[in-house]
Order: C-alpha cells, then sequence, then structure tokens
C-alpha cells in the first residue's frame, strides 16, 4: 500500500493551526494563574487598614518590615539548607561513580591520513597539509667498490700474516 505525502501546504496550515491552539492554551493558563493568585491573596492577606493618624500609619509600617525582615531571613536559611543539600547530593553521586567505576568503551581502530587527523585536531578552519614523504631526505645508494687489489695471491698474503706473528712471537 502506498502512503500519500501530505503537501506542503497542507503541512504548513496543520502547524499554524497547532500553533494557535497552543497560543490559546498558554493565555487561557496565564489567566487561570492570575485568577488563583489573586483569589489567594485575597483569603490569606486583607487589605491593610489605612485610616487613622500618621503614627498608627507608622506603626503599621514597622510591622510590616519587621515581617518582610522575618521572611527574609527564613528564605535566606532555606536557601542555604537547599545549597547545602545539593553539595551532598553532589558528593554522593560522585562516590557512587567513584565505586562503581567509570566503563571505559572499547576503542575502535580508525584508518586516519595525517592531514584528516590535523583537520580533526585543528579544525576545518586552518588548511595544514602534511606530506610527509615530501619531508624526506632523498638519499642515493652508494655502491661501495671493494679493492681488486686484496684478491692477489693467497700464498703472498698468508705470507705477511707470518712475518707479523713472528714479531708478536719475538717481542
Amino acid at each position: 500500500m502506498s502512503e500519500k505525502k501530505m503537501t506542503s501546504s497542507r503541512r504548513h496550515h496543520l502547524k499554524s493551526l497547532i500553533l494557535q491552539i497552543a497560543m490559546n492554551w498558554i493565555e487561557q493558563e496565564k489567566k487561570e494563574t492570575e485568577t488563583a493568585k489573586q483569589a489567594y491573596m485575597a483569603e490569606h492577606c486583607s487589605p491593610p487598614d489605612l485610616s487613622g493618624d500618621q503614627a498608627a500609619l507608622m506603626e503599621l509600617c514597622k510591622k510590616l518590615h519587621a515581617a518582610i525582615d522575618k521572611i527574609d531571613d527564613e528564605r535566606y536559611d532555606a536557601e542555604a539548607k537547599v545549597q547545602k543539600t545539593d553539595k551532598e547530593i553532589e558528593d554522593l553521586k560522585i562516590k557512587v561513580v567513584d565505586l562503581i567505576g567509570v566503563k571505559k568503551p572499547a576503542l575502535k581502530k580508525v584508518r586516519m591520513s595525517a592531514d584528516t587527523m590535523l583537520q580533526a585536531l585543528l579544525g576545518s578552519k586552518h588548511k595544514v597539509t602534511m606530506d610527509l614523504r615530501a619531508n624526506l631526505k632523498q638519499v642515493k645508494k652508494e655502491v661501495k667498490e671493494e679493492p681488486t687489489e686484496a684478491v692477489g695471491d693467497w700464498r703472498k698474503n698468508i705470507e705477511d700474516k707470518a712475518d707479523r706473528k713472528k714479531m708478536f712471537e719475538a717481542s
């Protein structure tokens, strides 16, 4: 059975519809959170009584500042506690890895030329060519010529050695 492919215009139309529905959901969610926030504030925080003289308002401000300071202290303590437990969790994770050990994957043998290796190390920006054979010296093989006089009369050679032997025996 051959499946028909969707045309690009149809795909684009469906994509835009999905995005439109998602945007509507996000807006609805924002409205719901805002109404929930207002309901919570109305339930838990009654509006301040601002009727009265200046001294009463000053006293109310001092109470609010004291409450804010207390809440800030509690928030700081909670943050410090969270940071401490996060550090402990990280240390425990490191200990677990140390106990289990890291498994090293088996290395694969890769056949790579010097040029591709340098390109992989340095990146594609650097154009370095390493023709290693070009840097080698050209060595010409020299054929050693053996002296032909050594192939002379072998008896004479033996007599010379015998004379040398006598010299060593005499001394």
